[in-house]
């Protein structure tokens, strides 16, 4: 291995993973710079102030803590001395109609109780699940989760074979929590998390009933100004070991000769965050892309060093996008809680919009969040502070008549299950969706969260750490494993700043 100093890293997009991989590699002695698009680090998880709200635009759940301790022990650092976290009891609400919601707690006695009261006879069922879950769940920590896979022989070791017909790895998890518990709404407390790992309850893996031990078993946190908050310390982090932060800088190339990356051409942006000025490189001996993969390699690499080309992208099951609208009230919400989740009774219905047959979702399942319930400084007295979010599929039209007539939609439709008055108390409004994700991120389709967890977007499946055409040349972010969502994503950081610092 090459002695660290002077080797220089140009990490391309500033987001969790970037951030994650930059701190790594400056810890060990590299010479980085991150270079982000936008005018703030953090990539998604950044913020949008306004008439005194300021709105958390990106990740809004903060699950499997000890990760995030994991990753800021790695530097002899302790998670509490960068951010404060808080417990939310409940961890959030069901909302079944005017005047009919449920929440749900992490402690075992109320969610036995809790399914009790949706399906009598299910709680014993659920302690056995969960036991279960919780059990995937060490297992995957300890043997999984923290890989590379090079290959399927990576993947099906002596450990993945003996252990994987215990997690029912092949298996399928609306099949699993289906044979247990018949009530619609328990099977969707089990199962609501796959949206938010991009796939439908339907096609996805066994193994990701684990995010049941995530959600019942060790709880829903709020990081204390937002997730922000921790973008924010993975910065401070990162610039403490010596990384530099471009921001507001363009990657338009990454520049190969002889089969090894030299670096980044890059422009800034001007003020507006759109129109480029001056063109400027950085010269790197290795470069780590967290940049959306596929705008990666379709359109930063050069033909001959793309090793998944095009037509690759095009047959993904691409994760739903998120239709978002920020809202800034005049009033609080009494009768909602800081996270609150919609499912309607056909909720499948819902899913075959985003994956089956694209189109906007009428009646849809909708996540509401009130994030001023815990964090009153996120918007003026007596106001309240919300985002309403409906996942639909990516690619859909986005002009600006139909998000409008989408949002009034949503809105009313939010107002109808909660029994909420909102919209003439509303004061600020911002819409945000697939074209934005695609402007701000280079998302591929306008995805906001990258490709499916299916099972053959899985592990091994995924797209590569590494560039197969290009030898110095590394991929972080959540379409590797082991994928979607913030502690997966400083996983992947942890695992390609490792493999890049050995190479």
């Amino acid at each position: 291995m090459k002695s660290n100093e002077k080797r220089r890293v140009a990490v391309v997009g500033g987001g969790i993973g970037g951030m994650a991989s930059a701190a790594l590699m400056a810890k060990d002695g590299f010479d980085v710079t991150v270079l982000e698009r936008n005018d703030q680090a953090g990539g998604r998880a950044r913020v949008w102030k306004k008439d005194g709200f300021t709105f958390d635009m990106g990740p809004s759940w903060y699950l499997m803590p000890e990760v995030f301790d994991r990753y800021f022990a790695l530097f002899g650092e302790k998670r509490e001395d960068w951010y404060s976290l808080k417990r939310l009891d409940p961890s959030y609400r069901l909302l079944y109609g005017p005047g009919d919601s449920r929440d749900v707690h992490s402690d075992p006695a109320s969610v036995t109780a809790l399914f009790e009261s949706l399906e009598p006879g299910s709680g014993v069922k659920l302690q056995k699940y969960l036991a279960n879950s919780g059990y995937k769940y060490d297992i995957a920590m300890k043997e999984f989760l923290y890989r590379e896979y090079r290959s399927i022989f990576d993947f099906l070791n002596k450990r993945m074979i003996r252990e994987g017909l215990k997690l029912k790895v092949l298996g399928n998890l609306d099949a699993e929590v289906s044979r247990l518990f018949k009530d619609r709404r328990t099977r969707q407390i089990l199962e609501y998390a796959m949206v938010f790992l991009g796939t439908a309850p339907k096609d996805a893996p066994g193994l990701y009933s684990i995010m049941s031990h995530v959600d019942l078993s060790q709880g829903v946190y709020y990081p204390l100004g937002g997730l922000v908050a921790v973008a924010d310390a993975l910065r401070r982090l990162a610039e403490s070991r010596g990384v530099r932060f471009q921001l507001s800088s363009e990657v338009e190339a990454i520049e190969v000769a002889n089969g090894k990356a030299r670096g980044v051409t890059a422009r800034r942006l001007n003020a507006d965050g759109y129109t480029l000025g001056e063109r400027f490189a950085v010269e790197a001996d290795i470069v780590i892309a967290n940049a959306d993969y596929a705008h990666v390699e379709t359109q930063l690499l050069a033909p001959e060093y793309r090793s998944l080309k095009k037509r690759y992208w095009e047959s993904r099951v691409v994760a739903p996008t998120l239709f978002v609208v920020y809202l800034g009230l005049s009033k609080t919400l009494p009768s909602l809680a800081h996270h609150n989740l919609y499912f309607q009774e056909d909720w499948n219905g819902h899913f075959d919009t985003i994956f089956k047959r694209p189109a906007w979702p009428q009646d849809p399942c909708f996540y509401l969040s009130c994030i001023s319930k815990t964090d009153p400084d996120m918007a003026p007295p007596g106001c309240e502070n919300v985002f309403l979010l409906v996942p639909v599929a990516a690619g859909l039209k986005d002009d600006d008549a139909t998000r409008e007539a989408y949002a009034d939609m949503a809105i009313r439709h939010a107002e109808k299950v909660s029994g909420e008055r909102i919209r003439e108390h509303i004061v600020v409004k911002r819409i945000y969706s697939q074209r934005d994700f695609s402007r701000d991120y280079n998302a591929w389709k306008g995805t906001s969260l990258g490709i499916s967890h299916t099972l053959g977007q899985s592990a091994v499946f995924r797209p590569s750490m590494r560039s197969k055409k290009v030898e110095n040349l590394f991929y972080a972010g959540q379409y590797t494993h082991p994928g979607i969502g913030v502690p997966m994503v400083l996983i992947a950081a942890e695992l390609a700043a490792g493999i890049a610092a050995r190479s």
